[in-house]
């Protein structure tokens, strides 16, 4: 907690004052372009990744980038998506799995979950990518991270803010991988975005 601390004590000494004019601006304003749905792993930094700055991203970080698909229950996950898109107007939304994820590592492994019910309710939702890496062989961990990307684009879809603003062509979906040890990030081809991968 003290390199918090200290952490708060340097922002407000260096950092606050030098980018005081886009505080003051951000103070009335809200306007982020992306939504960024990432992993809550602590080495996955959107804005670092990014070089984004305050304002620029809204961000949703769960266990795994898991979007659960659009149900009729509070979901605090279907939410942050339907504020992003239908009142913040974003124009892109980025689904960002990463390297060496822990969750996907553990389905990937077959960890047992018994004593984590809620990370093993919470994974459920990768239940369609571990069947359709698993139906290409052996379940192999970077492998299953691409096509969790893929899975959660798709259940991004059925939320009716992303339908409608597909629909309009007012946003664009993107999928992405982050390897932690190269700085890399890989642009997946997914459907409804058949560009070329870029890094």
């Amino acid at each position: 907690m003290q390199d918090l601390t200290e952490g708060v004590a340097r922002f407000r000494r260096d950092v606050f004052p030098a980018k005081a004019e886009l505080f003051a601006h951000l103070a009335g304003t809200h306007r982020p372009g992306t939504l960024f749905i990432g992993c809550s792993d602590a080495r996955v930094v959107p804005e670092l990744i990014t070089q984004s700055e305050p304002g620029d991203l809204f961000v949703i970080r769960t266990a795994g980038n898991l979007v659960p698909a659009y149900g009729a229950g509070a979901d605090g996950v279907a939410a942050s998506i339907e504020y992003a898109v239908a009142v913040l107007g974003v124009s892109d939304v980025v689904v960002c799995g990463h390297s060496a994820c822990g969750a996907m590592t553990a389905l990937a492994d077959g960890h047992d979950l018994t004593g984590l019910a809620a990370v093993r309710g919470w994974l459920r939702h990768a239940d369609a990518s571990l069947a359709r890496t698993a139906a290409t062989g052996t379940v192999d961990v970077d492998a299953l991270v691409r096509e969790n990307v893929r899975a959660q684009l798709a259940a991004l879809a059925t939320h009716p803010s992303v339908a409608r603003a597909l629909a309009r062509e007012a946003l664009t979906l993107h999928g992405w991988v982050y390897d932690i040890p190269s700085g890399t990030v890989e642009e997946l081809r997914h459907a409804g975005h058949p560009a070329p991968a870029a890094a």
